[in-house]
């Protein structure tokens, strides 16, 4: 009989059994690599953006915009501005959806674009409750969801994707989903840079599933932000993506020569970081999401900033909760 899975262990803890030092030049070297790995694009295109008024809430006022990404290529992104700011700026949050059916999933809108009714569903919403608190929200369709999936792909409802399609044939070019996804939030950080109301010291970013990868990574490449919020992914490859069928938009190829998730994630080093995560979370366990905790304190710690990371195990599943997380970003990036 074959000895499969022993062989994949082996060559797991081959790769895994480097010693290192996280000081600066290791986070300047590791940074590099996986830019190289999750492959670069690049677009001299203007962003051509456009914002139209759709409606006035209460407490907030929601914005439909686009602008352009690649050639091409426009995006589509909620822009949730919190009413009566009277020329003062307001800090923001880049705030990215999981899977679903797309950006309405987190601004109370169904997938045909009409007020939701009933269950939020594992987004909770998240984009309405920190506009709410005073941030100007930045909401984003990720590339291959709700109105932005490839007209060729069957979809028999709101949630289908194309994460598969899209991932599979940029392999062939040498790049990633992840990487366009994080190139396309890069893009939205210029956007966000032209909004008067924004005051651009103060941008964070938080994620859910998916999107809590695409912030992370984000966050990783990208010093515009300043504070994240990492939900409902925060784990081990070896825990969650090697464990299980995810989908292909999680796999950087190459990724474990060079280092695991925690360490990856730790490169977001010495800005401010939250993880949060449910204990019943069936995709990321909560054990390995223990470990990832303890790697990442170890490397803040060895920066001499442990006290800028933060992370809740929350009575949950694979869901937003923004117990603590709301109130921490809102002290972080200093909400007034």
């Amino acid at each position: 009989m074959w000895v499969v899975h022993q062989f994949l262990d082996e060559l797991y803890q081959d790769v895994q059994s480097k010693t290192k030092i996280h000081d600066e030049n290791w986070q300047s070297s590791l940074t590099a690599k996986f830019q190289e790995l999750i492959g670069t694009f690049n677009s001299n295109e203007e962003l051509e953006p456009t914002i139209v008024k759709q409606k006035v809430y209460d407490q907030y006022t929601r914005y439909s915009a686009a602008i352009t990404t690649l050639p091409n290529v426009r995006m589509q992104m909620y822009v949730l501005v919190p009413n009566g700011l009277e020329g003062k700026k307001a800090p923001a949050v880049l705030a990215l959806h999981g899977h679903g059916y797309g950006n309405n999933d987190i601004v109370g809108l169904d997938p045909t674009d009409n007020e939701r009714q009933g269950d939020p569903g594992i987004h909770k919403d998240f984009a309405i409750e920190l506009v709410k608190r005073g941030f100007i929200v930045v909401a984003p369709e990720l590339i291959g969801f709700g109105k932005r999936t490839l007209s060729n792909d069957v979809r028999t409802n709101p949630s289908d994707n194309s994460c598969y399609s899209l991932a599979s044939q940029l392999l062939l070019y040498g790049k990633t989903l992840a990487g366009l996804r994080v190139f396309e939030c890069q893009r939205v950080l210029d956007f966000m840079a032209e909004l008067e109301e924004l005051d651009t010291d103060r941008i964070g970013c938080m994620g859910i599933s998916g999107g809590g990868l695409v912030a992370a990574f984000t966050s990783i490449l990208d010093t515009r932000i300043r504070a994240t919020v990492i939900s409902g992914y925060t784990n081990t490859f070896k825990g969650s993506i090697m464990n299980r069928r995810h989908c292909l938009d999680n796999y950087v190829p190459g990724i474990l020569q060079y280092a695991e998730m925690p360490e990856l994630i730790a490169l977001i080093v010495p800005r401010p970081l939250f993880i949060e995560s449910g204990k019943k979370d069936h995709l990321f366990p909560v054990r390995e999401t223990e470990k990832a905790i303890d790697e990442i304190k170890q490397i803040y710690s060895e920066r001499n900033v442990e006290q800028l990371l933060r992370w809740q195990l929350f009575d949950g599943g694979h869901e937003i909760c923004g117990d603590q997380s709301y109130d921490w970003l809102c002290s972080t990036l200093e909400v007034t």
